[in-house]
């Protein structure tokens, strides 16, 4: 694991990077010519979208050619581990959301990288989750209330399902748990696209995820989505009532940021961090993540660092008092 001094290291090393006032056409002239964006989830989900529009966003500027790069696994595991071994050369990024970095650390014993073994570089875009039962749940049940009465009064049928072990998702559905006193069993999924076609199909009861992966879903009889995190109701969404409405405090908000190796060149960084503002800026990219319940935002490399370094502090407090491991 990872030690905590040399985490606030990095940060710290990140935040002062962008101090350096580099011309942007002194940035722009380094330009690969191909250009690996890593996705850790298999296509289809929430992050394989957002990453194949800012890919076709990103083509002809950061590079002429960009690919996704799907390697789904361990909770982006796998992509993190494939982004460490990357040369530092900007030719490679990562979309990923925090949890790798701010919860992997304290709910893994063994991770086969580091936080310090990458660089943030923008947000790309911001989001809330949400938890939402399927045919395996009495039509009944229409509220948190009453899903969490059904899970105390069937055990045995009270599972839930999230993209990944250990990731954002998995870690709200048992705060929930821990929050109601009622015992739920965790299926971890790689990624929402199998993970939803058992909640449609009745093999799992309840699921937690971001909320744009629900959406689609939302007019169909085969899915009723029961809360929504944030600390006030979704604008995407606003007759769905927040977690916190229903009398649990999960206010949680999530987001998708770039990465790059650990010892990439400043000025790489920050032409990466650039271009990746510019794309975000544009408003078909904004249109495009609306229809998934997200909102664009980008940001400079250090104020992506500061908010990792403070959510990771926010993450350990939480992790510590409720005993949540990534086999919870």
């Amino acid at each position: 694991m990872t030690t905590r001094r040399g985490f606030t290291s990095q940060l710290g090393a990140l935040a002062a990077m962008g101090a350096t006032g580099l011309p942007f056409a002194a940035l722009a002239q380094q330009h690969p010519d191909v250009v690996r964006l890593l996705v850790g989830f298999p296509p289809g989900g929430s992050t394989d979208n957002v990453a194949r529009r800012l890919a076709d966003k990103l083509r002809d500027t950061y590079a002429p050619t960009v690919v996704v790069d799907n390697k789904p696994g361990a909770g982006s595991q796998i992509a993190v581990t494939a982004l460490k071994a990357s040369p530092p050369d900007g030719a490679t990024l990562l979309l990923s959301p925090p949890a790798p970095f701010s919860v992997y650390p304290f709910t893994y014993k063994k991770l086969p990288y580091a936080p310090e073994d990458v660089q943030p570089v923008s947000l790309v875009c911001t989001f809330s989750f949400a938890f939402a039962v399927g045919p395996a749940v009495p039509a009944g049940v229409k509220t948190l209330k009453d899903f969490l009465a059904w899970a105390k009064a069937e055990p045995a049928k009270a599972t839930f399902g999230s993209p990944a072990s250990g990731s954002t998702p998995h870690l709200i559905g048992s705060l929930l748990a821990h929050m109601a006193g009622v015992e739920m069993t965790h299926v971890a999924y790689r990624g929402d696209a199998p993970g939803l076609q058992d909640l449609l199909g009745g093999q799992v009861a309840a699921y937690s995820t971001v909320l744009g992966s629900f959406l689609p879903h939302l007019k169909s009889d085969r899915l009723r989505v029961l809360a929504v995190s944030g600390a006030t109701r979704n604008a995407f969404v606003p007759e769905l009532p927040t977690y916190r409405e229903q009398g649990y405090a999960i206010d949680l908000t999530e987001w998708f940021g770039i990465f790059v190796p650990a010892r990439t060149p400043a000025p790489q960084v920050q032409r990466a961090a650039g271009l990746i503002q510019a794309a975000v800026a544009q408003p078909d990219f904004a249109r495009g993540l609306a229809d998934f319940g997200m909102t664009a935002k980008s940001s400079t490399p250090q104020a992506l660092a500061e908010r990792l370094r403070a959510e990771t502090d926010e993450w350990r407090a939480h992790i510590k008092r409720i005993g949540f491991t990534a086999e919870s």
